[in-house]
């Protein structure tokens, strides 16, 4: 398979992803876009990483690809546990509710 093939897939995950976060509402739904969107740019970094015959360049993209994993595994434990904590008080996760939390 050819790079560019890996960069339209990346790219279009990406673009699926902005979409979710942009256009639900539903808070789980919005973390999956985030994850949808931090998997675009793993495959991203591999492939750009491939693209280069250099192999230090192949291991840099995956260690790159580690770390964002590492933050999307934060990211989801956090974010759950807000998603929870909205449904506890709220009975929803209705994201267009979270305004009426304050103060």
């Amino acid at each position: 398979m050819l790079v560019n093939q890996f960069l339209l897939l990346g790219a279009a995950l990406f673009a699926i992803g902005v979409y979710g976060v942009l256009a639900r509402r539903n808070g789980v739904l919005v973390l999956m876009s985030i994850e949808l969107i931090l998997n675009a740019v793993n495959i991203n970094l591999i492939a750009l990483g491939a693209l280069r015959d250099d192999p230090a360049a192949v291991i840099t993209g995956q260690v790159f690809a580690l770390f964002v994993i590492t933050v999307a595994a934060a990211e989801v434990g956090v974010g759950l546990a807000i998603v929870l904590l909205i449904y506890r008080n709220r009975h929803s996760v209705d994201l267009d509710e979270v305004d009426l939390m304050s103060g």
